[in-house]
């Protein structure tokens, strides 16, 4: 039996989508399927240490989403039968736009932000996805959804049965993301970066306005207020769609010096970083899972989130929460988990539990489970 593995769409392993496919592709044992990846040209070597013995097949010579999508309808077919796949897997089904498929799909969605009622950025684009997306997700055999809310999603805006989809939550590497030890030192040094301590740490793409940056710098300036704190602001991240919004709202605060962007950061030593911080806040208006908090956890830091989209699911009684559009309530989420040190320490006990419920071996054992009932 072979099946091929659709890497277009996981930004060359640097996403959280592309390290959710890292993360499968190291756990498929050697006596699984035959499997084969397919992608962009230059990707051809990115999954060679996650998947050393999995064939790498080139595609699509022009660069661009809207080139691609063509590819995935006119020539994606062809690959199929010329490879002779028993089935494909999709980990980004989201982010693809195909009409037919020669063998059975299996796609993963992490995300329906097209959908999001806070609106777009570009709105062609987003009005485009709207109208084909939901067709295309009809085309798939099995769909699975990293989150329950993103199925309920699915549900309410495709109008795929919910039997046609599965709910596989996504894992944490403890291998990487553990509590380590603190010294007495007050700077941590993550080569190119040193940040002083104590901070506060939101690890996300600089989105504006999904990502809600702005709300926490906010948030941030009425926690230093109150408790005169000597705590930094840490946005670790690249530049995504509205940077400029969210850099300008940090230049205009008065606490300005205490605001550092690291830009994009290298995902080996995210495991590092979380493990410096002292709280770890994610005021996102949208999100499919919340990777952020589960790595916060794991890494024994107490989280501070929004009460939105999935986060409720994947952090559980582990996290407080806040509204995200008042930062009044951002700021106390803030203050209560810095100034009362047992609520730290019962938050971060309750994150280490709650992050075991959550395992990349399990995932990727039910994935392929789902992939072997959808091949038969």
């Amino acid at each position: 039996m072979k099946v091929g593995i659709d890497t277009f769409a996981c930004d060359s392993g640097k996403s959280a989508i592309g390290a959710y496919l890292m993360n499968i592709l190291k756990r498929i044992p050697p006596s699984a399927e035959n499997f084969e990846l397919f992608g962009w040209e230059y990707d051809r070597f990115v999954y060679s240490e996650a998947a050393p013995n999995m064939e790498f097949i080139p595609c699509c010579s022009v660069n661009g989403k809207v080139a691609n999508q063509i590819w995935h309808v006119a020539k994606y077919p062809q690959l199929v039968q010329r490879r002779q796949w028993n089935a494909c897997f999709f980990p980004a089904a989201h982010c693809r736009i195909f009409m037919k498929s020669p063998c059975p799909s299996i796609g993963v969605v992490h995300k329906m932000t097209s959908w999001w009622k806070g609106g777009g950025y570009n709105h062609a684009e987003e009005s485009m996805t709207r109208m084909l997306l939901p067709r295309a997700l009809r085309k798939l055999d099995r769909i699975i959804a990293v989150s329950n809310w993103i199925k309920q999603e699915l549900v309410e805006i495709t109008g795929i049965k919910e039997t046609m989809i599965d709910v596989v939550h996504n894992g944490i590497d403890f291998q990487a993301f553990y509590p380590r030890p603190r010294g007495e030192e007050s700077v941590v040094l993550i080569q190119p970066f040193s940040f002083r301590r104590p901070y506060v740490l939101y690890a996300s793409r600089l989105d504006h306005p999904m990502k809600n940056h702005v709300g926490l710098i906010e948030a941030f300036g009425i926690f230093k207020e109150r408790t005169k704190y000597p705590h930094r602001l840490v946005l670790a991240g690249a530049d995504g769609r509205g940077a400029d919004i969210v850099k300008r709202a940090a230049a205009t605060s008065i606490h300005r010096k205490d605001i550092f962007f690291t830009g994009h950061f290298p995902v080996a030593s995210l495991p590092e970083l979380y493990s410096g911080a002292d709280i770890v806040v994610i005021p996102s208006l949208y999100e499919g899972f919340g990777m952020g908090a589960l790595e916060a956890m794991a890494s024994g830091v107490p989280v501070a989130c929004a009460r939105a989209g999935a986060l409720p699911e994947t952090a559980g009684h582990a996290a407080v929460y806040f509204d995200p559009m008042n930062a009044e309530d951002m700021a106390d989420r803030m203050v209560a988990l810095t100034a009362n040190r047992d609520v730290h320490r019962e938050c971060r006990r309750l994150g280490l539990e709650r992050a075991r419920n959550f395992s990349w071996d399990v995932c990727t054992s039910h994935t392929l489970e789902i992939i072997r009932e959808t091949m038969s």
